[in-house]
């Protein structure tokens, strides 16, 4: 019976050790916590650019994985571009951002 109850805990704890393993994030995935808050950057920073008027026409594309930002599609102008990415910094939670507007 005692045997029992401590295969029973060691399963248990295995289980555990599973589990919190695997929402941890790695370099190249997020955590479920990591997720979440890239989902809300990403919003954030597209609620800026169609906030702004001189990009809310443009086609740009958000992205955000563990804080970085990356902006991609087209814009009419250099300035634009310069525009978008500062825009995209002065959002909250952006750690950097890596712009990858073309000018057509």
């Amino acid at each position: 019976m005692f045997k029992i109850n401590r295969i029973t805990m060691f399963l248990l704890c295995l289980v555990l050790i599973a589990t919190f393993t695997g929402c941890a994030s790695t370099s190249k995935q997020t955590g479920t916590g990591e997720y979440i808050d890239d989902s809300v950057i990403t919003a954030k920073v597209k609620a800026a650019v169609l906030g702004d008027p001189t990009l809310k026409v443009m086609q740009i594309n958000v992205e955000t994985f563990k804080g970085e930002v990356q902006l991609s599609g087209f814009v009419d102008s250099a300035a634009s571009v310069n525009k978008a990415t500062g825009v995209a910094r002065s959002v909250k939670g952006v750690v950097g951002v890596k712009n990858d507007l073309i000018v057509k």
